[in-house]
């Protein structure tokens, strides 16, 4: 995907220029992305490459809504809030089926990992808690690989359904125009970068900085609590809206990619501890593959739980420290 060289920007430049230029390089990120999503679908190429390109694509589709969402009025209004719609869906469309793989690859990896452990407790009435996993796991494996395969092969087909839809294309039309032409707003767009775009990214900035104000307490907090996950994920989508602002500023954005990527493993975690729970709440499962899966639940609760601590350390001030 297309991402920013960090070039200062001059402070006088126009606000259109500066967005502009960035929009039109995103447009045409996903055009590319586009190109090599259907050659490799054309083609049979391994999925990897086809991964590649749909994670370029829904990095680019991310790019340009929030862009428009966050310099809104520095477009024409009307048009930028039509396609970051679209955008949305499409990117929603694309993410679940590698969702659903990573998260198959995510929970089979630390199956294995646990079944080995001889630190694990012991259920009541078994000799020892590897023992059990061992026995329980290889079935919570193929329970957990059925439920997450269909759910996988489901949005393969829905999203191949999308891609052939007229919505789709008309969003890919609306992209390639994008990509030679923003339009913008007449009066906006002339104001100075300083003036206009350095204001809005701060309002984005802003809403980030209350949204993790918000967070409980990691310190008090129970990791076993999944209430806390709907507070982490908000702010998560909205430290992606302020690392996408201050790309289109030029600036650098090491910290804010880094404490994303806390926050993505702290939604994979999240969303593979609910996956074993629903697996365990299968009727009639054998009480070795129940344990295994409760054992999968804990481990990955307790991933949220490492994620959001990174995620503190990395993004929050250091307190300050009072000289005796």
């Amino acid at each position: 995907m297309a991402q920013p060289n960090h070039d200062p920007i001059t402070a006088t430049a126009d606000a259109g220029d500066v967005l502009g230029a960035y929009l039109r390089a995103q447009a045409t990120a996903f055009l590319r992305a586009l190109r090599l999503h259907g050659d490799s679908t054309a083609s049979g190429a391994d999925a990897a490459e086809g991964s590649d390109a749909a994670r370029s694509l829904r990095g680019a589709a991310r790019r340009i809504s929030g862009s428009l969402a966050t310099f809104r009025v520095v477009t024409e209004s009307s048009w930028a809030d039509g396609l970051r719609t679209e955008l949305v869906w499409l990117s929603a469309t694309l993410a679940d089926e590698h969702a659903y793989a990573a998260r198959l690859t995510r929970l089979m990896d630390a199956l294995h990992r646990l079944s080995g452990s001889p630190e694990l407790p012991a259920p009541r009435g078994a000799a020892g808690a590897a023992g059990s996993l061992t026995v329980g796991s290889a079935r919570a494996g193929a329970l957990l690989e059925r439920q997450l395969t269909l759910a996988r092969t489901r949005a393969h087909s829905a999203t191949l359904q999308a891609l052939g839809s007229s919505r789709f294309h008309a969003v890919a039309d609306a992209v390639a125009v994008l990509a030679s032409e923003v339009p913008l707003d007449a009066v906006a767009a002339r104001g100075r970068v300083t003036d206009v775009l350095v204001p809005l990214a701060a309002v984005a900035e802003t809403r980030l900085s209350a949204a993790v104000s918000a967070l409980p307490p990691v310190a008090t907090a129970h990791p076993y609590n999944a209430d806390h996950d709907g507070p982490w994920h908000e702010v998560r989508r909205l430290l992606r809206v302020h690392r996408y602002a201050r790309e289109a500023l030029g600036d650098d954005v090491s910290r804010p990619a880094a404490a994303g990527e806390a926050l993505d493993r702290h939604r994979d975690a999240a969303e593979a501890a609910t996956a074993s729970a629903t697996a365990a709440r299968t009727p009639r499962i054998a009480p070795a593959t129940a344990y295994a899966l409760g054992v999968l639940h804990a481990d990955q609760r307790h991933e949220v739980e490492a994620a959001r601590l990174e995620f503190q350390h990395l993004w929050l001030p250091e307190p300050a420290v009072t000289p005796r």
